[in-house]
């Protein structure tokens, strides 16, 4: 079989293929290679911008050229690379030798041994996935999150007035706002991005055990810790790690990858949070001419937006608790197990990505139910003990917290009418009374908190 979207095995390239495309020129096999001969390339650059001795003569107006290398890089360039790989059986190799390849044909032959000077296959590993990584969160991920919280802004401000029994341990309690539920987890997620986006990329360059070895006893009186310093940081615009072994410790790495899972269980209990509100017909879902709810109950409309988000954030979430436990351990100077580990790193941000599109649908079908909201206040007139009980502590009325317990935990349902009969057997004055009486399940919402 060819591989398309039905013969795929991951569902991320096969059934959820459109929704996780845009991250293919990141994470897929045409994208780190893409993304290794980019840094390739400009390492190039930079050391022929060092004015070493057998560079002096480098061409400058070649630069250009070479960038377009990687610029305008095509699946016929990666194919190349592929088919040398076969041979060479490494992956950097192949691309080393692309890229001689293509500076015979602009007559930089003279120059040819200068490419991957020095280096070991993870200085070029170590910064294209970073890079890759950061460009991706840049470009797709961290946007995708901005615009849930901004659906989540547009509601908790359209449902701000809009009251609701709250319920804690799944027990009727204290009336809350909707606009405000909803505002908790745009607050959330605002919180955890921030934390994110605080993360350096880090990256690995120094060589065959990160000491410089091979670039020191050819140059011994070059600063090449400044070098890659410069190299780094600025080309690149990651965060240089100083001190390390072949590889990277992949510390912030995984930092980065927890902050995720972090992220990801917020948007999973919205969720839940949702679910259950559809469940309690707090919301119907708008339908969709055509569409199944149930293979067997025509009436159905599920809530699967958000059950296709959990299950996704599921996945994702346990391939990042992988990905940081396992990355920052490597048995002395370095194993391989990080190779195969950090080519996965697409996975989770796809399922993640899948996770964000579901939830925004589900978001978008959601039709407030007003008169479910204000029957199941009306139903529940003892929470406003709590705001009885209160207001008669300040009054200095003895023992009103038994008081209320009395009135609230008979077997009969509370109801308006018998609240008022407590209130007017109570040994207050007629102004308090008449304040007891303004409260009711629909009004007692405390603090308007979106403004």
């Amino acid at each position: 079989m060819e591989l398309n979207a039905l013969s795929a095995i991951s569902p991320v390239d096969g059934r959820y293929r459109n929704k996780t495309v845009e991250l293919a020129k990141y994470f897929s096999e045409f994208g780190l290679i893409k993304y290794r001969v980019q840094v390739e390339i400009e390492y190039l650059i930079a050391l022929a911008e060092t004015n070493l001795e057998p560079l002096k003569q480098f061409p400058k107006n070649a630069y250009s050229d070479l960038r377009n290398i990687y610029n305008n890089f095509t699946e016929n360039d990666a194919l190349w690379i592929k088919n040398t790989e076969k041979v060479t059986n490494h992956d950097v190799k192949a691309v080393e030798y692309f890229l001689k390849e293509k500076m015979n044909e602009l007559g930089l032959n003279e120059y040819l041994e200068f490419v991957h000077f020095g280096l070991t296959s993870q200085d070029i590993n170590n910064t294209s996935i970073p890079l890759s990584l950061k460009e991706a969160l840049h470009d797709i991920i961290l946007p995708s999150f901005e615009k849930l919280i901004d659906k989540l802004n547009r509601l908790s401000n359209e449902w701000k007035d809009v009251s609701m029994l709250a319920k804690t341990h799944g027990q009727p309690a204290s009336p809350t706002r909707l606009g405000k539920e909803i505002q908790v987890f745009e607050e959330r997620l605002i919180k955890q991005i921030e934390q994110l986006k605080s993360i350096p990329f880090s990256a690995k360059f120094g060589g065959a055990t990160g000491n410089l070895n091979a670039h020191h006893v050819a140059f011994p009186h070059f600063d090449w810790i400044n070098f890659s310093n410069k190299f780094v940081n600025e080309t690149l615009g990651l965060n240089r790690s100083q001190t390390t072994t072949q590889i990277e410790h992949y510390d912030n790495l995984a930092s980065l990858f927890d902050a995720l899972k972090r992220i990801n269980n917020i948007i999973l209990d919205l969720n839940r949070d949702m679910w259950l509100y559809v469940s309690m017909e707090y919301f119907k879902q708008k339908l969709k001419e055509g569409e199944i709810g149930s293979s067997a109950m025509p009436h159905k409309v599920n809530p699967i937006d958000f059950e296709n988000s959990e299950g996704n954030i599921g996945i994702a979430n346990a391939l990042y608790e992988h990905l940081a436990s396992k990355l920052p351990v490597s048995r002395l100077q370095r194993d391989l197990t990080d190779s195969t580990v950090l080519r996965t790193i697409g996975v989770p941000l796809a399922h993640t990505l899948i996770s964000i599109k579901s939830t925004l649908t589900g978001l978008d079908k959601l039709l407030l139910n007003e008169s479910a909201f204000a029957d199941d206040l009306e139903k529940n007139w003892a929470v406003v003990a709590e705001a009885i009980q209160t207001i008669l502590r300040r009054e200095g009325y003895p023992k009103p917290y038994e008081a209320l317990k009395g009135l609230t935990r008979k077997n009969e349902a509370t109801t308006k009418l018998s609240v008022h009969e407590f209130i007017d057997t109570l040994a207050v004055s007629d102004l308090v009374k008449k304040e007891l009486k303004t409260i009711t399940p629909h009004n007692y919402t405390g603090i308007q908190l979106v403004k």
